[in-house]
């Protein structure tokens, strides 16, 4: 069965209960805790904010000799708590056991409020027993803040030539932050812990490059394949921890890049592509919890088709498994879409494509939502907010690369996408619009980009971006969470790369619930500070920036480069001019001269800043090989 704790609200938010009694270093003492409790007498449970049941979701309590449960709120007497029915905490005074466990954090204020009540003789113990060290809490008077908890994981592989490169920065000096330290954890492949350190991030923007190579060397480690926990001590403005991921091979065959994790396990996963013919794709599931994911709760099943196969091999805590689809849906080719059954047991898992004829490449699925409901109004848009919902991608220059979209259903609750997308050149100007039509949810329909184009392309600008936004000429139902995967190929040499987001929408002064979205703050948001990580020497770093509007906003954008070196100082900047629904298309090596490159050195990046518009860029490597990675950058 799935995990019953909430990890994530969409209007809540991250549930740091969840994170406070799943990470790794609590995990230990949690162990040791349930040892004590398991040799111990008869045990009571006071349960004040029901976290008992998340706890049990985690632990094998199943050796507690529990005999009564107490509750503080009257509306849960009676209910199930530790196998029991809930007795009011006032009536604890009549308990037999000889411990009292309260189920939650910060417990002295609660454990005398009812200090009257414990009987005689009765040892008591809590959660507290399980709370991170002190040097490990960013608000140290209350341990359930969500900045105690500013976690994520990270693929992190370095095995046969195989590298990874994690690139951050302390984004959170923008909001107040003083220097940030990173609690690092390497799992291995079976979940053990290959090593345990801290990485310290000066004060202001510095910031931080994590290379499996290196770690290697530091610790004496073998090959290794597993994930990375990151723990962020010091945070201020919120509790996401944010990367570029680069994954590489010392060939220089082979170059992908991937980012954050999405901290929060989802029940769904979706948007993960069937192979084409002589393509292997591997899932990669790496189990976020201190508990094994037992045998028949990770499962794949054609998007639309209810019919799951299940991976009958239980994976340990923290593990990571090579899932290979092939072998679960071998009849299951491109364009078809996968759905993961994922039971909230692993945050946003990474995929890999391999064959003979291409390098291998990584990318991410995501979150399929199971909250949402069709939205009618969105459907009455137009009038008021344009294009309304926007799903913006570039168009990589048409003379290299062809470029693919794959729409792909992304909640329960879409039986059918209507789609339209718009084709439009680097100035701004729509050159084609293709009608999808209302696709079904078991949809097999990928869209070419030069197909598309009158006499087959190129675009005039040579580069531009594509929009998927909703048409509803032939009917349909729109929620808001409009989804697509994006695949890119050099025609020449056959390296590919595809990325994967969301719709939005964007650069209006009108708010439709919470759009324009805000990094910080209410909608709407109208500006943008994006995360440019740099390549090492030779490899040049792309940029494709995208200036979408679903109403006419300002001309032209504002848009400032800021190239930052690894200890924050700014070493030099360029300003570049964006038509309003348009694009541009840059090259690091030809924004900064080498001078500056040099400056700046390895662990450099670049801030994206614009005040006046918000813009959706995209970043990549580029390698004299016609190797080449492309995704999303993050903003703050």
């Amino acid at each position: 069965m799935p995990l019953t704790i909430e990890t994530f609200n969409n209007v809540k938010g991250g549930n740091s209960f969840y994170k406070a009694i799943s990470h790794p270093l609590a995990a230990r003492k949690a162990v040791d805790l349930i040892a004590t409790l398991s040799k111990a007498g008869p045990i009571a449970v006071y349960d004040p904010h029901g976290f008992y049941s998340g706890f049990n979701e985690f632990y094998d309590l199943s050796e507690l000799n529990i005999v009564q449960s107490y509750v503080q709120d009257t509306a849960r007497i009676g209910s199930d708590v530790a196998g029991h029915s809930a007795l009011p905490v006032t009536e604890l005074p009549d308990s037999t056991a000889k411990f009292l466990l309260i189920a939650t954090f910060d417990t002295p204020k609660l454990q005398n409020h009812i200090s009257h009540l414990i009987p005689a003789g009765c040892a008591i113990c809590s959660l507290d027993d399980c709370r991170l060290d002190s040097a490990l809490l960013t608000n140290k008077q209350n341990y359930l803040d969500n900045r105690n908890f500013a976690t994520n994981f990270a693929f992190f592989r370095d095995s046969g030539g195989a590298r990874t490169r994690l690139a951050t920065a302390n984004y959170w000096s923008g909001y107040g932050a003083g220097p940030i330290t990173l609690h690092l954890i390497l799992f291995g492949e079976d979940g053990s812990v290959l090593a345990e350190w801290d990485e310290k991030l000066g004060e202001g923007a510095a910031s931080v490059t994590i290379d499996s190579q290196k770690v290697r060397v530091k610790f004496g480690l073998g090959d290794f394949t597993g994930q990375l926990f990151i723990h962020a001590i010091g945070v201020a403005g919120h509790d996401i921890v944010k990367y570029a991921l680069d994954v590489w091979d010392d060939a220089g065959t082979e170059i992908s890049c991937t980012h954050d994790a999405n901290a929060w396990p989802s029940d769904l996963y979706a948007g993960l592509p069937a192979p084409r013919d002589g393509e292997e794709v591997a899932l990669w599931v790496q189990n976020s919890h201190p508990a094994p994911i037992p045998a028949g709760e990770v499962g794949l099943n054609l998007m639309g088709n209810d019919q799951t196969i299940w991976l009958n091999e239980p994976i340990e805590g923290f593990a990571t498994h090579r899932l290979i689809v092939n072998d679960f849906l071998p009849n299951a080719g491109w364009p078809a879409q996968i759905e993961v059954q994922a039971g909230k047991h692993f945050v946003r898992p990474r995929y890999e494509i391999t064959s003979e004829q291409n390098a291998r490449r990584i990318a991410h699925v995501n979150v399929e939502r199971s909250d949402l409901v069709s939205d009618p109004g969105i459907t009455n848009l137009e009038n008021l907010m344009g294009k309304g919902y926007i799903l913006p991608a570039p168009i990589l220059p048409t003379d290299q690369w062809d470029s693919v979209i794959l729409p792909t259903p992304m909640a329960t609750c879409q039986d059918n996408l209507p789609i339209a997308a718009l084709i439009i050149d680097a100035s701004g100007q729509e050159v084609e619009r293709h009608d999808f039509g209302k696709l079904p949810r078991n949809h097999k329909t990928a869209l070419a980009i030069e197909h598309s184009l009158s006499g087959g392309g190129p675009l005039p600008s040579d580069s531009g971006h594509v929009e998927l936004i909703y048409g509803f000429a032939k009917g349909g139902e729109a929620d808001g969470w409009l989804h697509a995967v994006f695949r890119y190929e050099n025609r020449e040499t056959g390296h590919a790369a595809e990325t994967s987001f969301g719709a939005h929408i964007f650069n209006t002064v009108l708010t439709y619930r919470d759009e324009p979205q805000s990094y910080n703050g209410p909608p709407p948001g109208l500006t943008t500070r994006l995360f440019l990580r740099l390549g090492y020497a030779p490899l040049d770093t792309i940029c494709h920036l995208i200036y979408p509007a679903s109403t006419q906003w300002h001309p032209t954008s504002e848009t400032k480069l800021t190239l930052m070196g690894n200890d924050g100082t700014e070493i030099a900047h360029q300003n570049v001019a964006i038509p309003c629904g348009g694009s541009i298309h840059l090259r690091y090596h030809d924004c900064f001269d080498a001078a500056d490159r040099r400056k700046a050195g390895d662990g450099a990046y670049i801030v994206v800043r614009d005040t006046t518009c918000r813009l959706f860029g995209y970043h990549g490597l580029l390698a004299e090989s016609g190797a080449f990675s492309l995704d999303h950058m993050f903003g703050f």
